[in-house]
């Protein structure tokens, strides 16, 4: 709610803003016959923040000699408290505005790729769509506040582009086939071969709301995703669809050298299992190893409360995973072989709720064997047949 409060603001905004350059400019910014406006779909990088690849606007006017690139996609490293606030969820991103030949030099120097869709508007949905991202980029409108699913570089660009347009109807075409897919499988598909331990370290970070299944106009917050749809998407008009955008046409080859391959985090974690099995049953464990994993376990589960309760990130509300990464485990950790059965056996019931959601949802495998190694050691403890305190 919080959410849509604020984009109808910035949409009521940016409206008046355009009502008003109207009812000041007899003359429309752009000419008539030689503009246009793209979107530009960028390939992932080697940083994280940039693994999703990027997404920008084109307007181009060679009778005017305008050739700006709009990117929603910026922020302030020298922002006080940078890493807190992004952590808490609480950095602002920022309209950037560059030359397209400045974009396109810095995406050459990273070696990523660029491609471009012609969007199929006329000449005064080109020019409303560059008044309302000129007005966006006055300072006092250029900011707005990050979210990962419903408000980023990408989703910005499809509002504007939907509301230059205004509003009309769209339509998939024939030529989309997608499988249905929850936010959560959408970011995993991008984190497949080298990106696994980052995989792992996001399916742990996010809740129930990364499983919400999204709609095609949802699925929009990954850049590649829109692009797609875009080149899958028709106008809906009176006399017959049309599609959108022009087919892609690339514009910068990848160039970057693709990134070595980790160890994965599912043999690790099995090897891990693997380890602590074979020390139990030859008594080689130890009851301070059992606090180690316990402790570490219980403070990743205090971590994620933070992240749930003590953020404004949407994406980490209601994590199961708390189920696994138990921070009762922190008390399990200090009594150990004195800890109460009803304690040890809450804790599995936990792991069991933890193990089906994880397998359910399609979490990391690495999940599943942390759960198995944690849920052995406490069925070790029972075993034990310690007397109650």
């Amino acid at each position: 709610m919080k959410f849509q409060c604020c984009l109808l603001k910035v949409l009521g905004l940016s409206l008046l803003l355009f009502a008003s350059s109207l009812s000041s400019h007899a003359q429309s910014p752009l000419s008539d016959s030689a503009c246009a406006a793209y979107v530009l779909t960028c390939g992932p990088g080697d940083d994280f923040y940039t693994t999703f690849g990027h997404s920008a606007i084109r307007i181009c006017d060679s009778a005017r000699g305008i050739d700006l690139v709009y990117n929603y996609g910026t922020f302030d490293f020298n922002t006080p408290h940078f890493y807190w606030k992004f952590m808490r969820g609480q950095l602002d991103y920022q309209l950037g505005r560059t030359s397209f030949s400045h974009f396109m030099a810095e995406y050459e120097a990273e070696g990523r790729s660029v491609s471009q869709q012609r969007l199929y508007l006329d000449a005064r949905q080109t020019a409303n769509l560059y008044i309302l991202l000129e007005q966006n980029y006055l300072p006092e409108y250029r900011h707005y506040r990050y979210d990962f699913f419903r408000d980023n570089c990408a989703t910005r660009v499809r509002d504007m582009v939907a509301l230059a347009a205004g509003k009309r109807d769209t339509v998939l075409g024939p030529d989309w086939q997608a499988e249905p897919r929850s936010y959560r499988r959408l970011v995993d598909d991008n984190l497949e071969g080298t990106l696994q331990w980052w995989r792992l370290g996001i399916d742990m970070l996010f809740g129930l709301p990364a499983d919400h299944r999204a709609s095609d106009m949802e699925r929009m917050f990954l850049p590649q995703q829109m692009h797609d749809i875009y080149a899958a998407t028709l106008w809906r008009g009176v006399c017959g669809n049309a599609y959108i955008a022009a087919p892609s046409e690339e514009l910068l080859p990848e160039s970057r050298q693709p990134l070595s391959a980790s160890f994965p985090p599912v043999v690790a974690f099995a090897l891990l299992f693997v380890l602590v099995v074979i020390m139990s049953w030859k008594q080689w464990w130890r009851p301070w190893m059992d606090r180690v994993l316990m402790v570490l376990a219980g403070l990743v589960g205090l971590f994620l409360v933070f992240m749930w309760v003590g953020t404004d990130h949407y994406c980490t509300q209601w994590n199961l995973n708390i189920l696994w990464a138990n921070p009762l485990l922190l008390l399990i950790a200090i009594r150990l072989h004195r800890s109460p059965r009803w304690s040890l056996w809450l804790t599995l019931g936990c792991f069991a709720v933890a193990a089906v959601w994880v397998l359910w949802c399609g979490l990391s495998p690495a999940i599943l064997l942390l759960i198995l190694t944690l849920a052995f050691r406490i069925l070790s403890l029972l075993r034990q047949k310690q007397p109650l305190p």
